[in-house]
């Protein structure tokens, strides 16, 4: 995600969906390469080529996923969040480069050896946000109540969080731990997360490239291992006092986000990006006694 942030921001000014300039800092030196060779003319298509065939769909619904969230994020904001928490950070550097969240508090919490390795990336970098602060959990051995309960993160603010690209590493009760977890924040408070179709666990299933990510995936020795069924996820939601607000698929956002680029829009349909609100706790009992 590093890499196709740090293309995207080779691109000019006025056809680019965002600019991220720390995202090199976490690129080995032969990405830092054909990073800085995609903003010469000519070389750019090609090698955008190169890497959509390589992981078919993956950087363009990458992209326009990472606006997408942005997007999602801003409006939090604009609507009263006024604390974010982005869960499973990684290389998210949305704390420092969105200016939206110039003063508001952002908590990032990782695994600890990649809050370590981020956090030493980025020591030397300019303009960082002096509002986050890093805690480290390990979401598949560990509760974020943990945190909550030792007082890490004020419960009694509105908060958004952003959830992106670690659910499908999760297991099911490690999931819903997380989700209920958010209970314990006002109504109101926000969640904005990505999910992988659930069909995409039977290796019966068929979607266009998946035999490839699945191949690329044994050889990095990781595997998915929780999705969602779209269909079923406003009942998931709503028995966790959650409301969904928006669920949409690469196909959905790369469209909106990416209409001038028709020939990466193809691959990784599978992945899907949510929206959901805390609701008041009197209105969901309401609705669950119906």
């Amino acid at each position: 995600m590093a890499f196709f942030r740090a293309l995207e921001t080779q691109r000019p000014t006025d056809h680019r969906l965002f600019t991220d300039p720390y995202a090199a800092n976490f690129l080995d030196t032969g990405l830092k390469v054909a990073t800085r060779m995609s903003g010469l003319p000519g070389l750019g298509g090609m090698i955008w080529s190169i890497v959509h065939e390589k992981a078919l769909g993956a950087m363009s619904s990458g992209i326009a996923r990472t606006k997408y969230i942005d997007d999602l994020l801003r409006r939090a904001v604009l609507q009263g969040s006024d604390q974010v928490v982005i869960l499973g950070a990684g290389f998210d550097t949305r704390a420092h480069r969105l200016t939206f969240l110039g003063q508001v508090p952002v908590i990032e919490v990782d695994h600890p050896d990649t809050s370590k390795f981020k956090v030493g990336k980025l020591a030397g970098a300019s303009r960082l946000n002096a509002n986050t602060r890093y805690l480290t959990i390990d979401f598949n051995m560990e509760n974020l109540d943990d945190r909550l309960n030792a007082g890490a993160i004020d419960t009694s603010k509105r908060t958004a969080f952003v959830w992106e690209g670690v659910t499908n590493y999760l297991t099911p009760e490690a999931v819903q731990a997380t989700f209920r977890s958010m209970g314990r924040f006002p109504s109101g408070s926000s969640v904005i997360f990505t999910y992988i179709h659930k069909d995409v666990l039977n290796p019966a299933t068929t979607f266009d490239g998946i035999e490839e990510i699945r191949s690329r995936l044994d050889r990095a020795g990781e595997h998915w291992t929780f999705g969602f069924n779209p269909d079923e996820l406003p009942e998931y939601l709503g028995r966790l006092d959650l409301e969904l607000l928006e669920d949409k698929g690469a196909a959905d956002y790369r469209d909106a986000y990416m209409p001038d680029r028709p020939q990466w829009h193809r691959g990784y349909e599978f992945y899907r990006v949510a929206c959901a609100r805390r609701m008041d706790a009197s209105i969901s009992s309401g609705e669950h006694s119906h």
